[in-house]
């Protein structure tokens, strides 16, 4: 019986380790949630880091984006860790663009992010009259 119990532990204890071993490598989860002046998620906002080239876009449902790593064009890793300064612009078309800087802590990293809206009177712009001979002014 005392050998069957040792095979069960050291069963148990080497699909543990692998595990435990992933965790430790992978960064800290941090969530930004992009909402409008009227708490409403803007579903074509996007996030990116000032050093990085692509830009990640939020979930269009809930406004939200997720990741615990971000891939620079020179091929390293930026892995969220506890206790570091993360810098990033989130930006959506018609409204204005904010720079967030937040300090990652070890769990429950949710940013909530309010982008105002950019105000345009576009009441007073006047569509051009292009006349070639056939064509006639919209009304």
């Amino acid at each position: 019986m005392s050998l069957l119990f040792t095979l069960i532990v050291q069963s148990l204890l080497s699909t543990a380790s692998p595990a435990l071993a992933k965790s430790a490598d992978e960064g800290v989860p941090v969530r930004v949630v992009v909402r409008d002046d009227a708490k409403t998620p803007i579903a074509t906002a996007v996030v990116r880091h000032p050093q990085e080239a692509d830009r990640h876009r939020v979930n269009a449902v809930d406004g939200s984006w997720e990741a615990s790593v971000l891939y620079m064009p020179d091929g390293t890793e930026l892995r969220f860790t506890a206790g570091m300064t993360l810098n990033l612009e989130i930006s959506a078309p018609g409204y204005t663009t904010q720079v967030l800087t937040y300090q990652v802590r070890k769990r429950r990293n949710l940013v909530d992010v309010t982008l105002p809206k950019i105000d345009t009177d576009d009441s007073q712009i006047e569509e051009p009259t292009i006349s070639f001979g056939r064509d006639e002014p919209r009304e």
